[in-house]
């Protein structure tokens, strides 16, 4: 094979979406020189960006600003745990249903019932029950993939081969220690691989609760960029989001390829 060939059918995919990405600023920049009346409602990179740069990276009025990047880690703070909540609590739900049919009986039932309501529906609740601040959010991210990958656990679980169990059972295996060392092993890079599809929900997820009376985070950016009908704050705020969401989702590949990199 050409080595050149191969180097480029690496690279390309890259090459071309950064290439198209920087013909959409490029177009964009232009319609905004020739006073668009798009970018009157979406206000082009050069004139958003220079209004954070004035307000030295801080987003607020008088002492409710915060900066940027209190605003980045507060987010990635509360999807990251609300993602590793519910992945642990999917694998612990996963592992009763697994080794007691009188839990999959019980768990069953509800699991199947509330799976189906949106994540959004139950911020009312959760604002009752926790106030509006940090557990809210990581309650909503919770609340957004906990039941996707509850019910992924146990189709992993189903995929596991039944070569494998029968012969940890003839080498003594225990049930419980077939779980850890068997099933448990067999179905984590599964689980992981359907946490970081589902990415996308628990960032939703948190932005939406963000947005309900929060001071800091990625979500009150955009609502304080509606409150205050600034059109360049809000663009911001959405360039940040889409940025930010790219790197968690980078991560959570690395961990899925480097980490939990086999597969049964």
């Amino acid at each position: 094979m050409n080595t050149k060939n191969f180097g480029w059918e690496r690279s390309a995919p890259w090459v071309v979406g950064v290439s198209f990405f920087a013909l959409i600023i490029i177009l964009w920049e232009a319609a905004g020189h020739n006073d668009s009346a798009v970018t009157t409602v979406m206000p082009p990179p050069s004139e958003f960006l220079a209004m954070v740069i004035e307000s030295d990276f801080r987003v607020g009025l008088g002492s409710q600003a915060a900066s940027l990047d209190e605003a980045v880690l507060a987010t990635f703070g509360r999807v990251f745990a609300g993602m590793g909540l519910a992945f642990v609590a999917a694998l612990i739900t996963g592992t009763l249903i697994g080794l007691s049919r009188y839990a999959t009986w019980c768990i069953s039932p509800v699991l199947y019932v509330l799976a189906p309501i949106a994540p959004i529906a139950w911020i009312p609740l959760a604002i009752v029950v926790f106030g509006i601040n940090n557990a809210t959010a990581v309650f909503i991210v919770f609340m957004g993939v906990y039941f996707i990958l509850t019910i992924g656990t146990l189709a992993e679980i189903r995929r596991v081969p039944e070569e494998y169990l029968t012969v940890s059972g003839n080498l003594g295996a225990s049930k419980w220690q077939r779980w850890v060392w068997v099933i448990l092993p067999s179905i984590l890079p599964g689980v992981f691989t359907l946490l970081r599809t589902n990415f996308i929900a628990a960032w939703m997820a948190v932005l939406v609760a963000e947005m309900v009376g929060m001071r800091d985070g990625l979500g009150a950016i955009i609502m304080m960029g509606r409150n205050l009908f600034n059109n360049e704050l809000i663009m911001f705020g959405m360039l940040i989001i889409g940025v930010s969401g790219f790197v968690v989702d980078r991560i959570l590949a690395f961990i899925g390829q480097r980490i939990l990199w086999w597969r049964v």
